[in-house]
């Protein structure tokens, strides 16, 4: 009998309380607003930006010499460590720290062209709680800016492509890391961060202004003021590894679906849209680009289709959340005809952006910001703006205003560090290291053991008889 009102009493008890914390439980998960889908999603989205910068490493490296390998390497490597560092210590505060949240419009005053202070050393950046400002509120504050850290590691080292196998690697950690800071965290405001060129209705989605255009403009700076290479337009200086090449550009591809997909910042339909974009728009451009290589030289080269899916990527990054797969295939091909040419004549020029970097990057991403203001559709995003095609011309004025404002504030940046750093420091290596290549002089080592270890191991046999 005992027993009986035992069960009973347990029976009623859980039929009591079941349903009051069954309420607590959905009232404190009603409060969390913390989405574990959109979480997850962006997680895998910033390891995959994060993934290509050893995409360019791996690019870039194949289309130097090989006694310049490591170096070329090195120099998108070192971002991973200087951005990962001052990321957290102040360039995230600076882009994204501002008083007035999203439903409220934009910064005001100084804050309409540069962050605060208040993140710095991510002081109130939770990793429980989305970000105050309303920049993405379904997810910990700390994701969001991790995710952002991936785009401010791979920005400068897009820049290293335009002055290979000649800069010192001294000078190139210092303008890195002042250009991340003063340059790039400023641009990132503008854009991002609620700043005047966000405010005027410019649209960015992924970084064609801020990422690409800022690192080409910056590159054509840079290369211009450290000059050519030795024998530069004498000597042949052919890729050393085009397996490199197109390993580095399968790496991009990939990632990049991480670098425009979570530029949505929630997994659902936005997210959908700029990830369809991203891969027709770069298939569009490597098709293009091979055909027009194959009809005007006569071959489909790898280095030249690896070119254009680059181009295609760099052309859909600042429309890829705003336009449909139609205008996306658009975009690509065109861009990728625009590079092809900007390459064609660069080298009538005779001047020495070594990998293209302006060519592909600067102007690939001046004409897809010019595009998204042709192609974008509120059809697809209703945060954004109608362009051209449908029927709103006058999108095109913030875009060509955030180009040009990219443009001047890039270049005067890249032009002011330089001098600082010039009158501090060497910024080229000496002629007999150029000749030689950068890896053994800059870092003590070389790729593929040739030279330099043979040398070292008859250094030490001849020490060792003299020993004997």
């Amino acid at each position: 009998m005992l027993k009986k009102l035992g069960i009973i009493g347990l029976v009623a008890f859980a039929l009591l309380v079941g349903p009051l914390t069954g309420t607590a439980w959905a009232q404190e998960a009603a409060e969390n607003p913390i989405n574990s889908g959109d979480t997850a999603f962006m997680l895998v989205s910033a390891a995959l930006v994060l993934f290509m910068t050893p995409g360019l490493a791996f690019f870039y490296g194949g289309l130097v010499r090989s006694r310049n390998v490591l170096n070329t390497m090195m120099m998108s490597f070192i971002l991973m460590g200087i951005v990962g560092v001052t990321w957290v210590f102040w360039g995230y505060s600076l882009a994204f720290d501002v008083s007035t949240p999203v439903s409220e419009g934009f910064g005001q005053g100084i804050e309409r062209f540069i962050g605060g202070l208040d993140w710095a050393f991510l002081h109130n950046v939770a990793a429980d709680a989305p970000d105050p400002i309303g920049y993405a509120g379904t997810i910990p504050h700390q994701l969001f800016m991790v995710y952002q850290m991936m785009f401010a590691i791979i920005t400068p080292a897009l820049i290293c492509g335009a002055i290979v196998e000649r800069m010192t690697f001294k000078a190139y950690f210092w303008f890195v890391l002042l250009w991340s800071t003063f340059v790039y965290s400023p641009l990132a405001h503008w854009v991002w961060g609620r700043g005047w060129l966000q405010a005027i209705g410019a649209l960015d989605f992924a970084g064609g202004t801020v990422v690409h255009i800022s690192s080409g403009v910056s590159a054509v700076i840079l290369a211009w003021m450290i000059g050519s290479r030795k024998h530069f337009m004498v000597i042949p200086h052919v890729p050393h590894n085009v397996p490199f090449v197109l390993l580095g550009i399968g790496m991009l591809w990939f990632g990049w679906f991480g670098f425009n997909a979570g530029s949505a910042l929630s997994s659902g339909s936005l997210a959908t849209v700029a990830f369809v974009a991203t891969m027709v728009s770069t298939s569009a451009g490597g098709l293009t680009w091979a055909l027009v290589e194959w009809y005007l030289r006569g071959k489909p080269t790898a280095v030249g289709i690896a070119s254009g899916f680059l181009a295609g990527l760099v052309g859909i990054t600042p429309a890829a959340g705003f336009v449909t797969p139609v205008g996306a295939i658009l975009i690509g091909s065109i861009t990728a005809v625009c590079c092809f040419y900007a390459v064609s004549w660069r080298v009538k020029l005779q001047f020495d952006d070594s990998l293209d970097t302006y060519s592909v990057h600067g102007v690939g991403g001046t004409i897809g910001a010019i595009l998204t203001g042709v192609f974008a559709t509120k059809s697809v995003n209703p945060a954004g703006f109608d362009g051209v095609v449908y029927g709103n011309p006058g999108q095109l004025i913030p875009q060509i205003v955030g180009v040009l404002a990219t443009y001047i504030f890039a270049a005067v940046g890249t032009f002011v560090i330089v001098k600082i750093l010039a009158s501090l420091m060497e910024l080229r290596v000496k002629s007999m290291v150029e000749e030689q290549g950068l890896d053994v002089d800059q870092h003590g080592e070389e790729a593929y053991g040739e030279d330099f270890a043979s040398g070292l191991s008859f250094a030490t046999e001849t020490f060792s008889r003299k020993e004997g």
